[in-house]
């Protein structure tokens, strides 16, 4: 058969019957959804409500208020998160393409925009009011970052991935990182550091140019330190982590964490039983509804709960990283790949920093700590890997 013959068999009245036999056959999209990545979301979504439940009820109890309070705006986040992600399923993936740019640079004037009208809360400007909500933009950017990159080197997936495509990479990703820096937000910049270096890797840049990069990075992150510019209490948080956290008193930097270490510890093997934590229901442990929710898990259920948590996370990263390998083109694998790469590293900064192996730096834990936009960000990365899923073989 001839090139000719062959595409016009396969021009659009082709394409257009194949469809139609398709749906004549009962094919479904929605059939193609991976059900085990869902019901490990929705698992971890369900985990998250109760551990905030248990973590302010009798917080808010105290102070006369209704003790579901938190766990009423959550579950309006979560329920906002799925509609987020039917949306998205709605429209193959393969689209964003054309509208990756856009979504990026609306993301960074959001970056911006915090930075001149966002509110200030503890020295860090995140949240910017629109309306009767309060977002955070940088969960936002995550997803955003993910398909910019993924586009880029979608488009060039026919040539060497060399110099060009690493300076445009570096450029695309170090906007974002360098606006949350001046929030400053740390902890989620190392993020954005992360979805790079994970989408670089997946599209196979050449290592001699991966190498020069990890050598400026050390390079850097030297400079930073010895030009000072890492504020005090960044400071006193790397210094409590390196000489731990009894170094700088019950009182000190190190409070948190040493709080947050005695409720995982205390927990032992089954822990002290549902909403029957003294430093959980006596909030000793501050933020224990967000950036350490972990360590609810960790008093209430013990080392059989946080099993059962890490093993949710486990199942989703794996089922993350089948679609990234079963997808049908690069700009999905490089989607799937980058999403697995933000949820694995939040969770392991946000477990780690729990138990005393990285320093605090006020990460949540994805799709169970307190936040209507983490959990909205969250839920929008979620529909993508699961749209990229459903058209493997579409």
């Amino acid at each position: 058969m001839t090139a000719t013959g062959f595409g016009r068999r396969r021009g659009a009245g082709g394409a257009r019957l194949a469809v139609q036999r398709r749906w004549a056959g009962g094919f479904s999209p929605m059939r193609r959804v991976d059900p085990l990545l869902l019901l490990s979301v929705l698992a971890l979504c369900g985990f998250g409500l109760l551990l905030v439940y248990s973590a302010t009820h009798v917080r808010l109890e105290s102070v006369g208020r209704d003790p579901m309070a938190y766990v009423n705006q959550q579950l309006v986040s979560a329920l906002l998160g799925v509609g987020v992600a039917g949306a998205v399923l709605s429209v193959d993936y393969r689209l964003f393409r054309a509208w990756a740019p856009l979504l990026y640079l609306a993301t960074m004037l959001s970056l911006g925009g915090v930075l001149l009208v966002g509110e200030t809360v503890r020295g860090a400007t995140r949240w910017i009011d629109v309306g009767p909500l309060t977002l955070q933009p940088a969960e936002l950017a995550k997803p955003m970052l993910v398909l910019m990159l993924a586009t880029l080197f979608h488009e060039r997936r026919e040539e060497a991935l060399g110099l060009r495509a690493l300076i445009e990479a570096l450029v695309i990703g170090a906007i974002p990182t360098v606006l949350i820096v001046l929030q400053p937000d740390l902890g989620t910049a190392i993020v954005f550091v992360a979805i790079t270096c994970g989408v670089l890797l997946m599209a196979r840049v050449k290592v001699r140019y991966l190498c020069a990069l990890v050598a400026i990075g050390a390079s850097s992150l030297v400079a930073v330190f010895q030009l000072g510019l890492l504020a005090d209490y960044q400071m006193e948080r790397l210094d409590t982590f390196l000489s731990g956290p009894g170094s700088q008193g019950l009182q000190g930097s190190g409070y948190n964490v040493n709080q947050a270490e005695i409720a995982v510890g205390s927990g032992q093997l089954s822990g002290r039983g549902l909403f029957e934590g003294t430093q959980t229901s006596l909030s000793f442990v501050p933020e224990n509804h967000t950036d350490f929710i972990f360590t609810v898990v960790g008093e209430e259920l013990g080392f059989l709960g946080a099993v059962l948590l890490l093993g949710l996370y486990a199942v989703m990263l794996w089922r993350s990283l089948v679609i990234a390998g079963t997808a049908r083109d690069t700009l999905g694998t490089l989607i799937a790949s980058g999403i697995a790469t933000v949820f694995a590293v939040q969770m392991f900064v946000n477990v780690g920093m729990s138990i005393g192996l990285m320093p605090a730096t006020g990460l949540p834990l994805p799709l169970v700590s307190y936040g209507g936009t983490n959990l909205i960000g969250s839920m929008l990365m979620v529909g993508l890997l699961e749209n990229v899923a459903m058209r493997r073989r579409m």
